[in-house]
């Protein structure tokens, strides 16, 4: 029987097991073993399973199975963890160039005031406008209300509204689970926007990486927010992070936030 080493890490409570040293990658490529240690009664518990898989030169592979086996392209929060592990076994807060789905992404961190979170900052690629998902029409938005379909290598749809909290976000995601659905609102300041998300393949989280990322583009597209040098910091349920809008022209945008060590655990397989 082979042992599994894990080390499970969240940003901004959006969680994940990381998993440096897997086994051989099986037919259905680790979305069985995702549903089994994501499950949160049955199983470790988290909302996604981040694989390292060989890679040439420096650059390290990331591949995620969302909490439910689906595969998706990127995570903006995962990217954060992954990087972390790496560095905890490393000892050194080198930059990344870590390869994923969506492309190359490069990771610079640096330490924080506890010993097991450090900082990271994520360049997430361009912001690029994608086609209305199918079932949209299901949501029943009004058509005065801003709307933006989004991606940074995964799909995202952002909903201006008048007040994120008393949305039913479960019921609306539901409708459209292929996609990631983020809510938002104006923030306590101009440069500032409150969050919520729907993740596909996991649900309802309290953070969402790429979310905020899309969210604050398509607020300062709107007027929703105003950068402050460059900036806006998001505001979601799980904690805040900050987008850069390094290039609007082109959409380029880094994100910036914690990421946390919870602990190592060890599953037999």
């Amino acid at each position: 029987m082979a042992t599994l080493h894990l080390t499970k890490h969240h940003g901004l409570g959006n969680d994940f097991l990381v998993a440096l040293d897997p086994p051989p990658a099986p037919s259905d490529g680790f979305a069985d073993l995702a549903r089994r240690l994501c499950d949160r009664r049955r199983g470790v518990g988290a909302d996604g399973l981040l694989i390292a898989v060989g890679s040439g030169g420096d650059t390290v592979r990331m591949v995620l199975h969302n909490a439910d086996g689906s595969r998706a392209e990127i995570s903006g929060n995962g990217i954060r963890c992954f990087a972390q592990a790496i560095a905890r076994r490393t000892g050194s807060f080198r930059d990344q160039l870590i390869a994923t789905d969506a492309g190359d992404r490069l990771v610079t961190i640096r330490p924080a005031e506890s010993p097991d979170t450090v900082l990271a900052s994520v360049d997430m690629g361009s912001v690029e406008p994608i086609a209305e998902p199918s079932g949209w029409s299901e949501l029943g938005c009004h058509p005065d209300r801003p709307v933006a379909h989004l991606s940074l290598g995964n799909p995202h749809s952002v909903v201006g509204v008048d007040e994120v909290g008393v949305v039913d976000l479960a019921l609306l995601g539901g409708k459209v689970p292929h996609v990631n659905l983020e809510i938002v609102e104006p923030g306590p300041r101009q440069h500032e926007i409150r969050m919520r998300v729907h993740e596909r393949g996991a649900g309802i989280t309290e953070a969402c990486g790429s979310g905020a990322c899309a969210s604050a583009f398509a607020a300062a597209s709107w007027g929703l927010a105003t950068p402050l040098d460059g900036e806006i910091v998001v505001h979601m349920d799980g904690g805040t992070a900050t987008v850069t809008l390094d290039r609007p022209a082109d959409g380029r945008v880094t994100l910036t936030g914690p990421a946390t060590y919870v602990g190592t655990i060890e599953v037999e397989l």
